[in-house]
């Protein structure tokens, strides 16, 4: 879980309320410039003191961490062993290749190393994240806003240990919390079993063009009806006429239900560029995607049916041609227009019905 600081030196008269909110979020520290704004609260938040000046207080206690703009090994030891319990960070204001150096090995010693970065672009965050890629310390990196934390996250695939953001209003620590909790869990795929394999005609089926390439056991959970749905492959495996599409997913006729995130579900015909849908693999990880394109082409149509090993049907409609695949047990790729009744796919059966693609405990009959 990555971690999420609040920035509360510039709150002013909201700075009670904001504080208030993040308690209730469950943030993970306040940062302050006043040790009196950290001695209310509760120990389930880290508290961060970055002084004003360069005259510390003998008395560090209220605080968990103290951020220092520069200081050295002497420094650090002597602040510690006065203050037992006290943990010693560094903040480093990136604006040139020299401090950028000073970020990096600050990140590759210490425990808390806060950056700052004056330019929009990410390229030296990335610099550090890969210089401290071994290191045990965290690097928490400063966002202008909600919508910055989310980019900062996902720098080098893993992103920063964390982020400090100032809130500009009450209601941006909720924000905040949603980004950081916005994860994907892993689903517990089921084997199906086909039960039968009907040529219905023509219609309207969708392939759905992501940003991302997919590796050769992932693809998207796609079904007619909520309660159960089949892995459909990715273009990632070669096809002896045409060459392969690692960002594709032949998914099924436009009806057809997918899992975006949080595990609500949307259809294939709702899907638009720059949207969001959840790529799964055999083993049931998952991850978000971003959808760079949808094409609805009108092609022959192919009804697959099957059943959970509790009986519950479950049905997907996918073009008619043999390179439209699914995923089977182990990874295994499986051509759909090559399917006999027993040979087994791998599924997923969610819980409850749908409505407006939340769940909801309510009664649902598809067929």
């Amino acid at each position: 879980m990555k971690i999420c600081w609040l920035d509360i030196r510039a709150a002013g008269d909201s700075k009670k309320a904001i504080v208030e909110e993040a308690v209730h979020q469950r943030v993970d520290g306040i940062v302050a410039d006043e040790l009196d704004d950290l001695t209310s609260l509760p120990p389930t938040i880290t508290k961060v003191f970055i002084p004003p000046t360069d005259n510390l207080p003998a008395d560090l206690s209220a605080a968990d961490v103290v951020i220092l703009d520069r200081h050295d090994a002497g420094t650090a030891t002597a602040i510690a062993n006065s203050n037992p319990g006290v943990e010693i960070g560094q903040f480093v204001d990136v604006t040139d290749s020299a401090s950028l150096g000073r970020a990096c090995s600050a990140a590759q010693s210490g425990d808390w190393t806060i950056l700052s970065f004056r330019d929009p672009t990410k390229i030296p965050l990335e610099i550090v994240l890969a210089a401290a890629a071994k290191a045990s310390g965290s690097i928490i990196t400063v966002a202008a806003n909600v919508a910055e934390a989310e980019i900062i996250f996902g720098v080098l695939e893993h992103g920063s240990d964390g982020v400090m953001v100032a809130p500009h209003k009450v209601g941006d620590a909720t924000k905040l919390k949603t980004v950081i909790e916005n994860g994907t869990a892993n689903l517990e795929l089921s084997e199906l079993s086909v039960t039968a394999v009907t040529d219905v005609g023509m219609g309207e089926r969708v392939c759905v063009d992501t940003c991302s390439h997919f590796r050769q056991d992932e693809g998207i959970l796609v079904g007619s009806h909520s309660r159960g749905m089949i892995l459909a492959c990715s273009e990632t495996h070669p096809l002896p006429y045409m060459p392969t599409r690692p960002f594709r997913v032949n998914a099924g006729a436009l009806h057809s239900y997918t899992l975006s995130a949080n595990e609500r579900t949307s259809y294939l015909s709702e899907l638009r560029s720059g949207g969001k849908v959840l790529a799964v693999d055999s083993a049931g990880r998952t991850r978000v995607v971003t959808v760079g394109r949808v094409k609805i082409e009108r092609r022959p149509l192919l009804v697959i049916d099957a059943a959970a090993p509790s009986g519950e049907p479950v049905n997907l409609i996918v073009q008619h041609d043999w390179h439209v695949r699914v995923v089977g047990v182990g990874g295994t790729v499986l051509n759909t227009t090559d399917f006999k009744p027993g040979d087994k796919v791998l599924g997923y059966l969610p819980e409850q019905a749908r409505h407006v693609g939340y769940a909801i405990d309510e009664f649902c009959i598809e067929r």
